[in-house]
């Protein structure tokens, strides 16, 4: 029995080792396929674009971020694919500042792809769904969380992988609710990304029963002006900054653009904790999450990557192994039997947070928990305990069906 045993761990092993390669033309596949597999192509398109250096080293994210997800998630469905007779590939697309969005899904469809993973900012995410508007294509949104793209600027062949910012700020509401944390003082950045964190704060902090007592704005819309001032005089301004009259419990930072978000913790006037972008922050993924089987997961993805997983790296596995499951599931290699089960009530995948996740029929959002965590480790899961749903909990984080206003075309 032992032996038997042994031998079935060993097995189990071997599949899990069907590697990644580089092929020509930036195709990138399994080394090993069954002559009279389906054939199963997935792109992974990048879009270049500006991304400020942030305060913490740390924070920079790498080149290969999302990609390198993908690529894990591919060997994943392969190793299940030996046993179903399919075979997934994974190509590599770039697409430069200036690029035409149109050309590059023509290139894509040439190539005989559908299945489109996209990390991109929502203006570019937005010209690829357009230029994809009537033929078999499905864009895996990885990266842009702006909530308009899961209301009036949603699209029926874009599935948000990545959560909306309407997710992320309930996540924390909740967490901040439960704590009787409800008092906040909101410190907002002047940048774009920022102003839309504020608003949907300000929703979040409605929708829950929490209460702004008071906001402030930090006026720099860049980070020249912090390069020659010194931890002493940082810890000076923000002090004077953070010095109000109101009572409060916790400092909400709205800073995506990293200006001064990262100073705040241990430099208020007051000795308060801080949450937002800065200090406790909701996020789909951390990496130092263990449970639910993610220690596996994260081990398996240094081995590939060699460093560990970000949010990002985490959006490229699930939108690869959601269409996995989906082909599976389906029996099926064609796009349209893959498409359609993805969007389909049956459609569920394992991602290492306590749950299935699937997709929101009336804005094709994936609904998933939400860690509220620090540098170093997750703190909390939202949904929260307590707060209902009469379907799923989970549901109370994002945009519901009631307030939805996405009309899929």
């Amino acid at each position: 029995m032992v032996d038997r045993w042994r031998l079935s761990g060993v097995f189990i092993c071997t599949l899990f080792l069907v590697s990644v390669a580089v092929l020509p033309g930036n195709r990138m596949a399994a080394q090993t396929s069954q002559p009279d597999a389906a054939q199963i192509p997935i792109a992974f398109v990048k879009a270049e674009r500006n991304r400020p250096l942030p305060i913490s080293r740390l924070n920079i994210v790498p080149e290969d971020a999302g990609l390198r997800g993908a690529e894990l998630a591919v060997k994943d469905n392969n190793t299940t694919g030996r046993f179903t007779n399919q075979h997934f590939s994974l190509s590599y697309y770039e697409l430069p500042k200036s690029g035409d969005a149109a050309a590059l899904i023509d290139r894509i469809v040439q190539d005989s792809i559908g299945l489109v993973l996209v990390s991109a900012n929502a203006e570019t995410l937005l010209a690829l769904s357009d230029a994809a508007r009537g033929k078999p294509v499905l864009i895996f949104n990885l990266d842009a969380q702006e909530t308009s793209l899961r209301q009036e600027d949603c699209r029926a062949n874009i599935l948000h992988i990545t959560p909306s910012r309407a997710m992320l700020t309930d996540a924390l509401a909740q967490f901040l609710v439960l704590k009787k944390w409800t008092r906040w003082f909101l410190i907002s950045g002047v940048n774009p990304n920022d102003k839309a964190y504020t608003d949907s704060i300000r929703n979040s902090a409605k929708k829950f029963g929490a209460r702004i007592v008071e906001e402030k704005l930090y006026a720099e819309a860049s980070t020249t002006t912090r390069t020659d001032t010194g931890y002493a005089q940082v810890q000076k301004q923000l002090a004077a900054f953070t010095q109000i009259s109101a009572e409060y419990d916790v400092i909400i930072v709205a800073d995506e653009s990293e200006i001064f978000g990262p100073y705040v913790p241990y430099r208020s006037w007051s000795p308060r904790p801080v949450a937002g972008t800065s200090g406790a922050v909701a996020m789909s993924w951390h990496p130092a999450h263990e449970q639910w089987g993610a220690t596996q997961m994260q081990n398996r993805f240094f081995e590939l990557a060699g460093r560990v997983m970000g949010p990002l790296d985490f959006h490229g596995w699930l939108a690869a192994r959601a269409i996995g499951e989906a082909a599976t599931r389906s029996n099926s290699g064609e796009f349209a039997a893959i498409r359609d089960y993805l969007l389909g009530p049956d459609f569920g995948v394992a991602a290492f947070k306590g749950q299935k996740v699937s997709i929101r029929s009336w804005n094709h959002q994936m609904r998933q928990p939400i860690a509220i965590a620090t540098t170093e480790i997750p703190v909390s899961w939202s949904p929260q305990p307590g707060f209902l749903h009469q379907r799923a909990e989970v549901d109370t984080l994002g945009i519901d069906e009631p307030e939805s206003k996405c009309e899929l075309h």
